[in-house]
């Protein structure tokens, strides 16, 4: 009974509205001073709870001495405010977006481990088209279940894998150096952009086991920055695969020669 109190406030009913309506469907037509025995609520409330109810056409009343109530049929009472809560949701879709035309969608902080991974599977679920990630072997494999659903239901997986990241499906871009990345960066990133309107990018985990942060956004430009970072890593991921050889002759070993020009002799971080 309890949880139907609770599930009638949630509706706009006060405390004592629940209850005198509670009562009434389990004895009707019934008195104001049997209702206030009946809901266990003093007399004085219950017929100024029972007042209020009829002017909001949940009860009825007689004209009769005593008056007497009746309560509308539950059916009633769901039908008409399934009705009210759909009437206002579709108005405020309608009505919320000219509220501020050039409204911006924020850019948002998650921290902790668990948090953040409660939004990486969120963002994957929501994905209708395409999901760019990049992830570290032992953070895939908590999502790794959703991934597979995701890919299972036409959504293209593309990753780039850190670490002996390996997976059945999807296609893989397997990043060298993940060891020295992670002490670099002080934990481990992950990296994520869906359907080009949600994306991640953070550290999934601290080598100093401080509290991980990420941010999150579904801002356009945004998302299409941490897109194109993932995008961006996969090509130069392919082609150093494939031109191994020829890159070391031209930019050295571990491409020092392109790292010092970009970043300088003295960077202290990995990017690639």
């Amino acid at each position: 009974m309890e949880e139907i109190v609770k599930s009638l406030k949630e509706l706009g009913f006060n405390s004592y509205e629940a209850k005198v309506y509670l009562a009434l469907l389990k004895k009707y037509p019934a008195t104001g001073y049997e209702v206030s025995q009946l809901a266990s609520v003093p007399q004085a409330r219950a017929y100024d709870t029972l007042k209020a109810l009829e002017k909001e056409k949940v009860v009825v009343a007689t004209n009769t001495k005593p008056v007497t109530y009746t309560p509308i049929k539950p059916e009633e009472l769901t039908k008409r405010y399934k009705r009210k809560i759909i009437s206002n949701i579709e108005f405020l879709e309608k009505n919320l977006p000219n509220v501020k035309e050039d409204y911006t969608e924020p850019i948002l902080s998650v921290s902790g481990t668990a948090s953040i991974r409660e939004k990486i599977i969120e963002i994957v679920k929501n994905a209708q088209k395409e999901i760019y990630i990049e992830i570290w072997s032992q953070d895939f494999k908590f999502i790794e279940p959703y991934l597979w659903d995701a890919y299972n239901r036409g959504v293209e997986v593309k990753m780039v894998g850190y670490d002996n990241f390996k997976s059945n499906f999807g296609l893989v871009f397997e990043h060298s150096f993940a060891k020295e990345i992670e002490s670099s960066l002080g934990g481990r990133m992950i990296i994520l952009a869906v359907d080009n309107n949600e994306g991640m990018i953070g550290n999934s985990s601290s080598t100093k086991n401080d509290l991980v942060h990420v941010v999150w956004t579904k801002n356009p430009g945004v998302v299409f920055l941490i897109k194109e970072f993932i995008v961006h890593d996969m090509y130069l991921i392919d082609v150093e695969e494939n031109l191994s050889e020829q890159m070391k002759i031209v930019y050295g070993k571990n491409m020092k020669k392109l790292r010092d020009k970009v970043l300088g002799s003295d960077y202290l971080y990995r990017i690639h």
